[in-house]
């Protein structure tokens, strides 16, 4: 039937899905395992300032304040929790990944895990990939199908440095793919592992919500 749900997704989903969906369209996606890299302006305005604080008295060599915005020091430090912890000790967000990723791929038999991770980076969100596929799939294959992705550009070259990362691209609106290689620990050449990178306040936000009324007033 016709479906109605126009959904604005979680940042970090947003950035994932932008590599995965062209990729199961091709290649028929059956697990995805996710890692998050969030930057910090993800957590706010106040988030932002408890680390540049914690940045200076860590330089200057005084005694950090408790945090109170994040929930431990986030200078210097990674904090594997965002977001509620659910009765079944996933996140919110890890949930997120798995429910929004189900309703806007229509694929309500996907399985997915996530692991979201706060680290010490003003903006953009990583994000660490691993997907099995229903169909073989090349390196070269991915590479292909994600070159002609709207709104993707492959960065591939790990042995001349050329990979996406935070500061490469703040400001910009397209979400950068890399580290694109078979995933080994799948049969039958049907896994792949990436790297995913997109700013969280362009795409994982508010670019995506004025792409989705644009998109509407031209049906």
């Amino acid at each position: 039937g016709e479906r109605r749900i126009i959904a604005n997704p979680n940042c970090t989903t947003i950035v994932s899905l932008m590599a995965i969906a062209p990729l199961h369209r091709a290649f028929g996606l059956k697990r995805a395992v996710m890692s998050s890299y969030q930057a910090i302006s993800g957590a706010g305005a106040r988030a932002i300032e408890e680390m540049e604080v914690q940045v200076q008295d860590w330089v200057a060599k005084r005694p950090l304040k408790q945090a109170e915005v994040s929930p431990r020091q986030i200078a210097f430090n990674v904090i594997p929790r965002i977001d509620a912890v659910q009765d079944n000790l996933y996140t919110k967000e890890e949930m997120k990944f798995l429910w929004e990723s189900q309703k806007i791929l229509h694929h309500g038999s996907l399985r997915a895990t996530a692991t979201c991770v706060r680290v010490p980076v003003w903006r953009s969100h990583a994000v660490s990939l691993n997907l099995e596929f229903e169909k073989p799939v090349t390196r070269e294959a991915a590479i292909e199908t994600l070159s002609h992705a709207k709104g993707v550009l492959v960065e591939d070259d790990v042995r001349n440095e050329i990979y996406p990362t935070p500061i490469d691209r703040t400001e910009l609106d397209d979400v950068a793919v890399g580290r694109i290689r078979q995933d080994i620990s799948v049969d039958g050449n049907k896994g792949l592992a990436m790297w995913v990178v997109g700013d969280q306040l362009g795409k994982g936000a508010a670019l995506n919500a004025v792409q989705i009324g644009e998109l509407l007033l031209s049906r």
